[in-house]
């Protein structure tokens, strides 16, 4: 029994040493080791061995890329505006030695040496400059703050400017400027709009009336030339029939009622309607000579005719187109009555003369 115990210790003691011998480092960490408070070795990832009581392990580091955000720092400008700036860094440990030896906490050292360089290099530009400069001032950063910690074993992969927060009053500003440029856009593009409208709006108008000009020439064309065959057809067809002066004098008187509804305020009678007149006359003169027979039918149609067209200026008797057309009417019946009262005279005078 007495035996038992100091081989209980003496194996408790082997465990132990044993355990204190062996290191298991995961990956992607890495492990500086002292012996007797100098440093010695990094041990890899995997199984590694110390010296139990001699050797310590002093830092433990993760080699993997670390994201690190900043406050956001304010930072002056070239035109004297104060801004804050909040940067995110992208780093790496490459030497674990470097990191836990050349300085004492790199993440503040990293920190203020990004808030010195960002007033160095916002300081040069103003704040328009500063608002469109953004890849200009991260490439700047990084390659001050990559020649800084390569010393201390690490490496900068990214800088980036998270957010750039001018004055309240700034903003306000900027806000009325925005506003101001987009309500000058909007108002360009409505008068460009109204523009196009109006020039589309007169191109169609323009195309209008141009269709509406052809439409109506040709329509006048067709016009003209359907009156000259017209006027052409009734020629020929005079010519043909060989028509007396009887019948064109008639015709002549037709036309009356059509002149004085032309609508024209002034209407001068024709020297041709006396003549048209004395033509009548004379037909039934000559037709009621000696020996012929009266054709009192015929001159009765002929007075009646007459009284029609004065129907018609009677209409009309409103305008001084009217009245005159009424006189000529007028003229036209007591010349054809006189022709026939004559006529009618020199008849029975004839018969007479037989008996």
């Amino acid at each position: 029994m007495e035996l038992l115990i100091p081989l209980v210790i003496a194996a408790v003691l082997m465990v132990f040493l044993v355990i204190s011998t062996v290191r298991i480092v995961p990956q992607a960490r890495r492990y500086n080791v002292e012996r007797f408070g100098r440093y010695r070795t990094t041990l890899q990832p995997g199984l590694n061995f110390v010296v139990p009581v001699a050797d310590r392990i002093n830092t433990k580091l993760d080699v993997r890329e670390q994201v690190y955000s900043s406050d956001p720092r304010p930072v002056i400008t070239e035109d004297n505006l104060v801004v804050n700036i909040d940067t995110v860094l992208y780093y790496q440990i490459t030497d674990p030695r470097a990191a836990a030896y050349e300085v004492a906490d790199y993440l503040q050292a990293i920190d203020q040496l990004t808030v010195t360089t960002l007033r160095n290099v916002i300081g040069s530009m103003d704040l328009e400059q500063t608002l469109t400069s953004r890849e200009e001032i991260n490439t700047r950063l990084r390659t001050v703050l990559d020649d800084a910690t390569g010393k201390w074993g690490i490496r900068v992969n990214r800088v980036e400017i998270k957010a750039i927060d001018p004055p309240s009053t700034i903003k306000e500003a900027m806000e009325k400027q925005m506003r101001a440029e987009r309500d000058k856009r909007a108002a360009i593009l409505h008068a460009e709009g109204d523009r196009q409208s109006k020039i589309l709006t007169a191109e169609g108008t323009r195309q209008q009336q141009i269709l509406e000009a052809q439409g109506a020439r040709e329509a006048s064309i067709l016009r003209a030339d359907g009156e000259a065959k017209a006027v052409d057809l009734v020629f020929k067809s005079v010519h043909r029939n060989d028509a007396d002066p009887k019948v064109l004098a008639y015709k002549y008187l037709e036309t009356l009622p059509e002149l004085a509804q032309s609508g024209n305020t002034f209407w001068v009678i024709p020297g041709e309607l006396t003549q048209a007149v004395r033509t009548i006359t004379e037909a039934f003169s000559r037709d009621t000579g000696p020996g012929a027979p009266v054709d009192e039918a015929g001159a009765e149609e002929v007075a009646q005719s007459l009284e029609g067209e004065k129907s018609t200026r009677e209409l009309t008797s409103g305008d001084q187109l009217a009245m005159d057309a009424e006189s000529a009417a007028d003229q036209a019946v007591k010349d054809a009555r006189a022709a026939v009262s004559s006529a009618k005279a020199e008849a029975e005078a004839a018969e007479a003369g037989k008996r």
